[in-house]
């Protein structure tokens, strides 16, 4: 029997949910990020001050999208823009808006210090709800040695150790979110100008497609050659190792009658 797909039709209209979060699982960690920032004073945020009166992104929805992005490996202001467009959290962070590189990174570097005291405090209220990971960054102490002891001190002693190695691990994030600032705007993940329009993709895909089959053919061409001239060298060889050739004699003359 032959197999049955079913079909892909990517032309097809979709209408996105009324409610982003009909697409975000109801145990994501977008939904704590997103609530534990509400709580961060939007004082401790820079703002544009330069009087065009143009609206501003809010520093809650900032900071939870560099915070929820960071803690999921997502360090490039650039690759965080994209983000915005392609992850589902991500877009429901920012409520359905993108904002751009330059934007993002403006916010980080005018606001890298109130976003490190930030992160921290996230970590530590997921550390006391027991959320023992927000995106790749651990927080149930596990680089901390264990003791035995539950006294108040101990445990005293032991948070300290722990807030000493979160503020560790968010100063290297912030150092990486800085540093991949100099990367390459694409990586390889988006296409040139000159083929964002889907009919030009795929005009410019067929033409690369005839160059590579054009290649094939002459490699395979190539190929075949150098087969049968081994071949030939090789019978030859095979030939002078049997010794001396015998070229077969010329068919004999008819003898002459002598006439008496």
């Amino acid at each position: 029997m032959a197999a049955r797909y079913k079909s892909v039709d990517r032309e097809q209209l979709m209408l996105l949910p009324y409610d982003l979060k009909e697409w975000i699982p109801e145990n994501d960690i977008v939904h704590f990020v997103i609530e534990a920032v509400k709580a961060v004073p939007l004082g401790v945020f820079t703002s544009n001050e330069n009087g065009t009166g143009d609206e501003q992104y809010h520093p809650h929805m900032m900071l939870a999208l560099l915070l929820y992005c960071y803690s999921h490996g997502i360090f490039s202001s650039r690759r965080i823009e994209r983000a915005s467009w392609k992850d589902v959290a991500v877009r429901y962070i920012c409520g359905n808006l993108h904002p751009d590189h330059d934007t993002i990174c403006a916010f980080r570097v005018g606001n890298e210090k109130a976003v490190s005291e930030a992160f921290l405090q996230v970590l530590l209220l997921a550390k006391e709800m027991n959320v023992l990971k927000v995106g790749t960054v651990s927080i149930d102490g596990t680089k901390i040695k264990a003791n035995a002891s539950i006294s108040k001190s101990i445990r005293y002693d032991r948070a300290t150790q722990l807030e000493a190695q979160l503020k560790l691990e968010i100063a290297e994030i912030m150092t990486r979110a800085a540093e991949s600032e100099n990367t390459s705007a694409d990586e390889g993940e988006t296409l040139g100008k000159e083929i964002q329009r889907l009919e030009e993709l795929r005009t410019k895909m067929a033409r690369a497609r005839e160059k590579l089959e054009e290649r094939a053919k002459a490699k395979a061409k190539k190929e075949k050659t150098d087969y049968e001239d081994k071949e030939k060298r090789r019978m030859a060889r095979k030939n002078r190792e049997k010794g001396r050739i015998i070229t077969p004699p010329k068919k004999p003359l008819s003898p002459k009658i002598s006439r008496t």
